[in-house]
């Protein structure tokens, strides 16, 4: 898990600062978007939207362009979309597990999409099921060690708050929970004046495949391939690639 996180999280702070940054805003807009429609626009009272908020201001999305994207998603001003979450199920080289998580307006064309996506690097699609059962929906809040958070500090300010593991990820700390408990976690580090960089329900492996720097660079292709398209919102797989490896690919 933890050469995934690390993976992972340096590829988000990529998209915010290369070319693939409209990408990215693209995907952000979306949830804002999804989690205003499902839970109403107001901040105080909607914490899945409260955090997609914080990761597009994280990520330096104009306010404005994050104000639009609320008020689309609550029928407020037109030109939402009618977004709905697709999962679709596959296996990598070296039968690395993978959950691909769309927000599409086009099943059909998203289907498609994430299968040309899948088999033309080295992967193949799956049934429903045939691979959910390998993960656990749970919560995961990154806070970035600048500033001087350590480990002590963050494990003291969320322990009572019911996480369950923190993780030491290099440049920054991944705190685990139950889904459930973002928001109280969340606001344990706030009250602790820990800043966090995003947090987010996820799909972690309860069992992950070691891979060699061969096996990493094939997974690492067929996973950018698949978020490059526009349809799809998360993967998620079940790869470890150790820091030695990591360090050889660059």
């Amino acid at each position: 898990m933890s050469g995934h996180s690390k993976w992972a999280t340096t590829k988000h702070k990529k998209a915010i600062t290369d070319g693939r940054r409209a990408k990215s805003f693209a995907k952000l807009i979306k949830g804002i978007e999804v989690a205003s429609r499902n839970g109403g626009p107001d901040v105080d009272g909607n914490p899945t939207l409260f955090d997609a908020i914080a990761k597009a201001k994280k990520a330096s999305m104009p306010a404005d362009n994050i104000s639009r994207a609320v008020k689309r998603g609550a029928g407020l001003e037109s030109g939402g979309a009618d977004w709905q979450t697709i999962m679709y199920e596959g296996y990598g080289p070296n039968g690395v597990a993978i959950m691909i998580e769309c927000l599409s307006d086009n099943r059909n064309r998203a289907a498609s999409e994430v299968r040309v996506a899948v088999t033309r690097n080295g992967g193949n699609m799956a049934d429903p099921g045939s691979v959910s059962y390998l993960f656990n929906r749970k919560g995961v809040i990154i806070v970035s060690k600048n500033g001087g958070v350590t480990e002590d500090k963050v494990l003291e300010a969320v322990l009572e708050a019911s996480a369950e593991e923190v993780n030491d990820m290099g440049e920054a700390f991944e705190v685990v929970c139950e889904a459930s408990d973002i928001v109280a976690v969340r606001s344990a580090l706030q009250g602790a004046g820990i800043d966090y960089e995003s947090a987010d329900s996820s799909f972690l492996p309860s069992l992950s495949i070691p891979l060699d720097a061969e096996g990493a660079a094939k997974v690492f292709a067929l996973i950018d391939a698949i978020e490059e398209l526009d349809d799809v919102q998360n993967v998620y797989s079940n790869f470890d690639v150790s820091d030695e490896v990591m360090a050889s690919l660059g």
